[in-house]
């Protein structure tokens, strides 16, 4: 039972599905193919969800979701994995404790499991591996539809260059000033629904 109230899996659904609507309209618009922006290898990665998981929920389907603890160990293996030293080699445990300000013990510890994360941990973890504020702990739908939401910032690029200029002088200075990226970046807020 709901009591009127949306649970936050419920409203990164319907995000979801919003980004991915406005997503396949620009592809259309631009000719893109869908297989191009809907790559669910580069989806997986950029967001930290399973492809498999990203196919379902693409899909429409929902996806089982892991407890806060397997998400963050599901995302901090793919982010050793994917993000790796210039040498091609992963972090050790050292290098993500001594980048992350703290000890080797305690980077071992989240690494395997031993000790649940802190949000202190989190920031200190992403920060290191320079990924977004929430990578690590956002629920599956609204990870992925950050990853879309940076797709769907490249193609109004794309589609900016396109069209050119305005020529409405309003438009222009809009558009010179920044402002329409600024009112977009705040639509995509998250409200204050409680």
């Amino acid at each position: 039972m709901s009591d009127g109230f949306e649970s936050p899996d419920d409203a990164a659904t319907v995000v979801l599905t919003a980004v991915v609507a406005r997503v396949t309209a620009l592809a259309d618009r631009l000719g893109v193919p869908h297989a191009q922006v809907f790559d669910t290898g580069r989806l997986s990665v950029a967001s930290g969800v399973p492809e498999p998981v990203v196919k379902a929920l693409l899909s429409g389907r929902p996806a089982g979701e892991p407890d806060v603890q397997a998400r963050f160990l599901q995302r901090l293996d793919l982010l050793r994995r994917t993000r790796l030293k210039p040498n091609g080699r992963k972090y050790t445990q050292q290098e993500i404790a001594d980048g992350a300000g703290m000890s080797r013990q305690q980077a071992g510890a989240l690494i395997n499991g031993d000790r649940r994360p802190t949000m202190e941990h989190c920031d200190a973890i992403q920060r290191f591996f320079r990924v977004h504020a929430g990578f690590l702990t956002a629920e599956d739908p609204e990870a992925l539809a950050g990853a879309l939401q940076h797709t769907e910032q490249e193609l109004l690029q794309r589609l900016a260059e396109r069209e050119g200029a305005p020529d409405d002088p309003l438009e222009r200075l809009l558009q010179d000033h920044g402002v329409r990226g600024i009112a977009w970046r705040a639509a995509q807020l998250p409200t204050d629904q409680h």
